[in-house]
């Protein structure tokens, strides 16, 4: 099973987003107001997200500014 294969739901969404939207960990952080670090640890599966990070990223994701 590859990589990919192995991420978590949410990891996975996270990828596909950023990979959509041409977006790096630290981009994805400086506007989503969550930290890098805890994007590196949710799509390394390192950590499970808590409620507040998850809503914060999936707010974020569905109302994504362009060129942000």
């Amino acid at each position: 099973m590859g990589q990919y294969e192995q991420l978590s739901d949410f990891a996975r969404e996270i990828v596909e987003f950023q990979r959509k939207n041409n977006l790096t960990d630290t981009e994805m952080a400086l506007n989503s107001h969550v930290s890098v670090e805890h994007i590196h640890n949710i799509k390394a599966m390192r950590e499970e997200a808590d409620p507040e990070v998850v809503a914060s990223l999936q707010n974020y994701m569905a109302h994504k500014p362009k060129g942000k």
